[in-house]
């Protein structure tokens, strides 16, 4: 079968920086599905977008699709003709569903019977004549909010689309998308490139857009050019450019034809805190700080302009003119901000709605200061450090810094603790309480820190709980399932052995001395949710669903605990005896369930009759004392290791016991010895659940 390249470029305006890759990878999604789905061979899909473009390179694209084999059965021979072999109307209406005269249909043995049967062969469709509805199938499957119409036309696009390219090999597909009529001809950038640019063959398309339009088409290309240019920018001055990896793809999303410039504003504005002002270059004029080797930011930026200017100094000073009012700005904010100080904005926290439900972001911030200080006296921190620092941890929404720059809550509260003269662990404390923000994001590094992030999420999952208003599905607007899975970091990885529970049950009192109405059920509920976000993180670490489900059947409360009975549950699934026991447990398990009658606390040695049960009797005995102190001492893992031992007398009794025997008072003890068994077990996990099979 011969192949081909395809060419598609749908040409639009400035298409949005920060969708852009994302309408890419789903525009070659579409594509290779489309392809897949018409039964078309192809050999690569390559994708290539900027600002002004959306396309695609099919190489090794088959020119039809495969002709297909039609077999149908139709009715028994029998049935299809009468005594005197004339058609009957089944045979009649079989050939018409068939399209043929009766003549060209075939008998063959189906299933043992003599049958009708047609059988044809189906001739693939060209793929020219296919892919104008593919493309444009999966341009209406872009992942766009909202679409645009332009023009006299109903179309509508992300963007107003200008020109499109569809080339099959070295002909134009004729067709129509968006009332532009397709050809050969591409644009290259706006600037630098005012002629349009003729493509006689798709592998053309890369090399002509670089060499003759301006343009980087390859997105990755593109990116890594920008890297390159502004770390030569920064090694130019002798600074370390800090690429912050959303920006790069954002300025690459900006820009056909890369050109970094290094600019400069006043040393004074350094004075403002090093996070505004960098909030203010990334956010308003899409630029990279700079700092020395020792981290000091300097008063510098790099900018990334779409054009290879003749005078360089001229966009230089342009983006100088620029940044500084917004500068500027950060510096005014930041100093009209501390006429004020944290603890005198609380009260005013009393206007602004937390939840409608729960009341006010001030009862909040006095709520969770009543959380930490409870938390931080139960668990060795500060109290009076955790209480303050949740009392004035949201003080700073209500400054103009963070309503500019809401990423800086919390960051711009410690600043402006120091300035009011809070203590360096209360600053600490406070920048730290929204910590992790995302998965493997950096967890508080203060006790107090980690004492208000843990307390700030629990309120938040209690108070939501309480009015019913969990996560469902994939709905979880208040994000409680990243706050749970942060506090269950922050706990096991700073090794904080906090009872949930307790602290649970803490902040659910906290709410209903507020007047909010808790249900019997929201404690339990809340957390099975929180101890439930283990399973995720488990299966991410590559840990069997088995060995966290077998932890979680016993719902340890303290999360630090639990983590420790995983990783030994863990360690004791890798060794030979674990299979055997597990499968032991199980059956234990299902023998003591079945029994209707009550089960002895302990068994009886001395009514014991058969080696194999003495045996284990004695084992069992031996090894309770043995493990039971390094299973106080929460030595999960030895303590099951010993447990091993274990396996050789369990299956010899099961071997030669009869448990369920007539004797009442045999079949008894021999249950209490099959539940002594399974309690040393349960002393860390139910293994039972380790058995799959």
């Amino acid at each position: 079968m011969s192949v081909k390249d395809f060419l598609v470029e749908v040409g639009c305006a400035e298409l949005p920086p920060k969708a852009l890759k994302g309408l890419s990878d789903a525009f070659i999604a579409g594509l290779i599905s489309g392809l897949s789905a018409a039964g078309l061979s192809f050999k690569d899909v390559k994708a290539f977008t900027s600002p002004r473009r959306l396309a695609a390179r099919v190489e090794g694209l088959a020119t039809s699709q495969a002709d297909s084999n039609i077999e149908r059965t139709g009715p028994a021979v029998s049935a299809a003709f009468d005594k005197d072999g004339r058609p009957t109307p089944a045979a009649l209406g079989f050939a018409r569903s068939c399209g043929v005269e009766l003549s060209l249909i075939e008998h063959a043995q189906k299933d043992g019977t003599e049958k009708l049967v047609f059988r044809a062969v189906k001739k693939g469709e060209e793929t020219s004549t296919l892919l104008p509805g593919i493309v444009m199938s999966s341009l209406q499957k872009l992942p766009i909010p909202r679409k645009m119409r332009w023009g006299s036309t109903r179309d509508e696009f992300v963007r107003p689309v200008y020109w499109l390219v569809m080339l099959f090999g070295e002909t134009v597909l004729e067709t129509e998308l968006f009332g532009i009529r397709s050809g050969r001809v591409t644009r290259g950038h706006r600037f630098q490139c005012d002629t349009p640019i003729s493509i006689a063959h798709p592998s053309e398309y890369e090399s002509l857009l670089l060499n003759t339009g301006f343009v980087i088409a390859d997105y990755e290309q593109r990116k890594a050019r920008v890297r390159e240019l502004i770390l030569e920018q920064g090694a130019k001055i002798q600074a370390l450019v800090h690429i912050d990896e959303d920006l790069l793809e954002e300025v690459t999303s900006m820009v056909e034809w890369p050109v970094a410039l290094t600019g400069k504003f006043d040393e004074h504005f350094l004075a403002v805190p090093a996070e505004a002002l960098i909030s203010s270059m990334k956010n308003h004029q899409k630029t990279f700080y700079v700092t020395d080797n020792k981290g000091k930011m300097l008063p510098n930026f790099i900018a990334v302009a779409n054009i290879e200017s003749k005078d360089p100094a001229q966009v230089i000073a342009g983006n100088e003119r620029v940044i500084r009012p917004r500068l500027a700005d950060a510096a005014f904010f930041f100093n009209s901000d501390r006429k004020t100080s944290l603890a005198s904005r609380l009260p005013l926290l009393g206007n602004i709605v937390f939840q409608q439900q729960l009341g006010t972001v001030e009862q909040k911030s006095r709520r969770v200061a009543e959380l930490s200080a409870c938390i931080a006296e139960c668990y060795g921190g500060d109290v009076d450090v955790s209480k303050r620092a949740a009392l004035l941890a949201k003080c700073d929404l209500l400054t103009n810094m963070v309503s500019e720059f809401p990423e800086l809550q919390g960051i711009m509260g410690s600043y402006y603790a120091r300035h009011d003269g809070e203590t360096e662990a209360v600053s600490l404390a406070i920048t730290e309480q929204y910590l992790p923000k995302f998965a493997g994001d950096s967890l508080p590094s203060s006790l107090s820190g980690a004492v208000l992030a843990v307390a700030e999420k629990i309120d938040t999952i209690c108070g939501l709980f309480a009015i019913g208003q969990p996560p469902t599905g994939s709905k979880d607007p208040f994000a409680l399932r990243r706050a749970a899975l942060g506090v269950l970091r922050i706990l096991v990885e700073k090794s904080i052995n906090l009872d949930l529970s307790s602290a649970i049950n803490s902040s659910l009192r906290l709410y209903e001395q507020q007047g909010v109405v808790v249900a019997s059920n929201t404690q339990a509920d809340v957390l099975g949710f929180m101890l439930e976000r283990f399973r995720a993180w488990y299966l991410g670490e590559g840990i069997k669903a088995e060995v966290f489900q077998s932890v979680m059947e016993l719902k340890p409360t303290k999360p630090l605990d639990f983590a420790n009975r995983v990783s030994a549950v863990n360690r004791f699934s890798q060794l030979s005896e674990s299979a055997s026991l597990s499968a032991a447990n199980k059956r234990v398990s299902n023998i003591l369930n079945k029994h209707l009658g009550v089960i002895p606390d302990t068994f009886d040695v001395s009514i014991l009759i058969e080696p194999s049960e003495k045996v284990l009797a004695e084992k069992i005995i031996q090894l309770s004392a043995e493990v039971g102190p390094l299973f106080d001492n929460a030595d999960y893992a030895i303590g099951l290791e010993r447990l091993s031992v274990l396996r050789p007398f369990v299956d010899d009794f099961f071997e030669n016991v009869l448990v369920m025997v007539d004797d009442a008072k045999l079949r008894d003890n021999r249950l209490a010895l099959l539940n002594q068994l399974r309690l040393l077990f349960l002393r860390v996990a139910d293994i039972s659940c380790l058995h799959t099979n």
